[in-house]
């Protein structure tokens, strides 16, 4: 299955478009990864201890990467992924749709599109290369971005491990988290119409809709059953990503000196991004991530406020108790039914 895409020229277009961040001494990125290291080990007990949830020993060990090996490691879990969802997306042969779509023409686009987001992220609990996944920290991208913002080296290191350290512990101290959440990658797949005509249909609406801003291309490709896959999908991200922003400004104060205006410059940057980078955004659906930040941190912080960080707990028992994509903006519904 990886022939429908040519994962090794993916790889190395990433590596080439996504370029190798600020300059700094060996010395000075030796240092930084060893403190990277140290701060999310330390921002784990200060997680766990605010949020009550418990991590199982022996994890992964934390992953501090450069950015081509970023693009590596999700380029290995999308391989997983895309060995088994390529084929009941489109109920084909492989062979079939690579002659359709072309493995060189893919490989390229996707190098392109994680070459981009290898100079964004600043870290992330990769999920699909294997159980129960591996939390990375793309180590020129968050000196890039202290650097940018003239936060305090220390303190801007540890108020971002803290809120990957949160995805950490959402996926592994929650038993069936990170099954769930591939399950309904699944259900994804089996959704599809099964139609490489239909698909390919699908695909130039999407670029000729690219004009409206209401379209990105990921929302124009998905059939009506997949739709509902991905509400569901959106709305446990949205919980995921909101309560990752609570755990690290509810954590921040007490560890980060300086949280309040690292929080204000780093949400201002969020805004400021240019006329083609908002388009890129838009295209790939980023901006509808980063609307979840502010949704979910909401519901969390007025479920907590309500029951407490014990009560808010029970969101995580089991998948009956995630909220529904209604009650993130009606927090009181979810404690009304769950409670």
């Amino acid at each position: 299955m990886t022939q429908f895409v040519d994962w090794e020229l993916a790889a190395a277009t990433a590596a080439r478009l996504g370029g190798s961040g600020p300059r700094v001494t060996y010395t000075e990125a030796a240092e930084t990864v060893t403190e990277l290291r140290r701060l999310a080990d330390e921002a784990a007990g200060h997680v766990e201890e605010f949020t009550g949830l418990r991590c199982p020993p022996d994890l992964p060990p934390i992953r501090v990467v450069d950015r081509a090996d970023w693009a590596q490691a999700n380029i290995d879990g999308l391989k997983n992924l895309f060995g088994t969802l390529v084929p009941r997306m489109v109920n084909q042969e492989p062979g079939l749709l690579t002659s359709l779509v072309g493995s060189k023409l893919t490989g390229a686009q996707a190098g392109t599109v994680l070459a981009f987001l290898s100079g964004k992220v600043l870290g992330q609990y990769e999920v699909f290369s294997g159980a129960p996944g591996q939390l990375l920290l793309v180590a020129p991208n968050i000196t890039e971005v202290q650097q940018q913002l003239g936060a305090d080296p220390r303190d801007f290191r540890l108020w971002v491990c803290l809120h990957e350290v949160a995805h950490r512990v959402q996926f592994t101290a929650v038993p069936w988290m990170r099954g769930h959440f591939l399950g309904e990658i699944q259900a994804f797949a089996d959704a599809s119409q099964g139609d490489t005509e239909a698909f390919g249909e699908r695909m130039r609406k999407a670029f000729s809709a690219l004009s409206d801003d209401s379209v990105n291309l990921l929302d124009a490709v998905q059939t009506p059953e997949q739709k509902k896959v991905v509400a569901r999908l959106t709305a446990l991200m949205t919980l995921l990503e909101g309560h990752a922003e609570f755990v690290m400004d509810g954590v921040g104060p007490q560890v980060v000196p300086s949280v309040e205006e690292i929080r204000a410059k780093f949400t201002a940057r969020r805004s400021a991004a240019n006329p083609i980078e908002k388009f890129i955004r838009r295209l790939l659906g980023i901006d509808a991530k980063l609307k979840q930040y502010t949704e979910g941190r909401k519901f969390v912080s007025a479920v907590v406020g309500e029951v407490g960080m014990a009560g808010f707990n029970k969101v995580f028992e089991s998948p009956l108790t995630l909220p529904r994509t209604e009650e993130l903006a009606d927090p009181a519904a979810w404690i009304a039914r769950v409670q």
